[in-house]
């Protein structure tokens, strides 16, 4: 352990042997000082913990959980709510471990200063504070921990849909981008073919939502909002889809276009179906189970009948696959979109530079691609990790508010409203990113 601690101080970083497990543990090699590496592995963490929390709510699993201390205490039977308890606990370590690096990491400029090296290295020592900070967790009692997390896990999901949002604005633009290049390099007509097949099946499914939402999750006489819902984010999305396409808007971002609109429309209609799962009306709200079963849709709800829970439903998993693409896409994104970059805090086409030099040896050794300048912000990374913890805690438990007297998971209202809230917020931001240069024309948006 001395070698190793040696070996980390920046010094002898710089030449310290890449493969030596001293190196590989306090992270002087380009595989740790690389930032988009550092950025994997810290999504490895919080992949990890889903993982972790996915298992904890396996049917079967609530046996193995009663028998950890004052998990069950004061209660006859707590079945059903003690996943969504570990599930709670699990993914506070989670957030608290990232808030802290959030904190840590403010103003981090360049690789001089010290807390890089912590942000870049130390792998194995930062596991075991997050693997602490668990531990602890399953420690805290109960009281009113549950509800006070819960409103927490509420704002923060609503932040990190808008976020999720966000990225795949960025991520439209950039297979825009990529495939127009390699139209105009060649075979002009396969490549637009392409654009245009998937234009159109994201509007096709898009659309076919919209008419299951109408069957479905609408009754004559009744579920207004959900009516109110589908129509009003309907006419978003056209509004929109137009917008993207204006002779003006195309003349100060001809990058813009009808892709991003098409996977923007897609996204808004996966979190109103999303909203809509949560509405404690089931006559507005049948269960997945009824949908395929055609059975009565008056059958009560898992959520509000003690003793039941309903563990998986296909939004839940929908928003898990959302959430590992973008959390994916946030480690590895290299954009030079100047406005997503803005709102991301990176630096233009910055992402996965270094790598690494060999030496006359032959063996590679470390270099530093941040000297200068961080490639990304750091602390905005880690804050952004900390709502991904909120967002899973909130998906895996489907929103659902914990009810200590009743020992059940109840849907209520208010987990309608920020779904809906955030996909409101989400278009009006897309719909800045389109005319804002129109609006601001004093600043450069290029």
């Amino acid at each position: 352990m001395g070698a190793c601690l040696a070996l980390c101080s920046l010094a002898s970083c710089a030449s310290c042997l890449c493969g030596s497990a001293p190196c590989l543990l306090c992270g002087c090699c380009p595989s740790s000082s690389n930032s988009t590496v550092t950025r994997l592995v810290f999504s490895f963490f919080l992949l990890l913990g889903t993982l972790v929390s996915v298992i904890m709510i396996l049917p079967g699993m609530e046996t193995q959980l009663k028998k950890l201390p004052g998990f069950c205490q004061d209660h006859v039977d707590c079945d059903v709510i003690v996943g969504y308890r570990a599930v709670y606990r699990m993914c506070f370590a989670m957030a608290c471990f990232f808030f802290l690096f959030s904190v840590l990491m403010i103003r981090v400029r360049s690789s001089r200063d010290p807390r890089a090296a912590v942000q870049n290295g130390f792998w194995f020592f930062k596991f075991l504070a997050l693997l602490g900070i668990t531990v602890g967790a399953f420690f805290i009692p109960d009281g009113d921990f549950h509800t006070v997390w819960f409103y927490f896990g509420v704002v923060g999901s609503f932040i990190f849909i808008v976020i999720q949002l966000i990225l795949l604005i960025d991520f439209a633009h950039s297979w825009n981008q990529a495939w127009v290049m390699n139209a105009e390099e060649g075979n002009r007509k396969c490549w637009f073919t392409g654009l245009l097949t998937f234009t159109f099946l994201n509007y096709a499914l898009a659309l076919a939502a919209v008419v299951l939402f109408y069957l479905y999750y609408t009754q004559p006489d009744d579920c207004a909002e959900h009516k109110a819902f589908i129509s009003l984010n309907l006419i978003f999305t056209i509004i929109i889809s137009i917008v993207s396409i204006l002779p003006k808007v195309q003349e100060h971002q001809p990058q813009s276009g009808l892709l991003q609109a098409s996977l923007i429309t897609l996204y808004t209609m996966y979190i109103t179906w999303s909203a809509m799962t949560n509405n404690p009306n089931r006559k507005c709200n049948p269960s997945l189970l009824s949908l395929v079963t055609n059975t009565s849709s008056d059958v009560p709800a898992p959520t509000s009948a003690p003793g039941q829970v309903q563990w998986w439903d296909a939004q839940g998993i929908v928003g898990l696959v959302i959430f590992f693409f973008c959390t994916l896409y946030a480690s590895i994104r290299s954009s030079n979109n100047t406005q997503v970059n803005k709102l991301m805090q990176t630096e233009e086409g910055s992402g996965g530079v270094g790598g690494g030099e060999v030496g006359e040896d032959g063996v590679r050794r470390a270099v530093d691609n941040e000297e200068d300048g961080v490639t990304y912000s750091y602390s905005f990374f880690h804050f952004s990790l900390f709502l991904a913890s909120l967002y899973i805690m909130m998906t895996l438990t489907n929103w659902y508010q914990p009810d200590t007297s009743s020992q059940a998971m109840l849907s209520r209202m208010p987990a309608v409203w920020v779904k809906i809230c955030s996909s409101w917020l989400g278009l009006a931001l897309y719909l800045w990113t389109l005319v804002a240069p129109l609006i601001l024309t004093n600043r450069d948006f290029s």
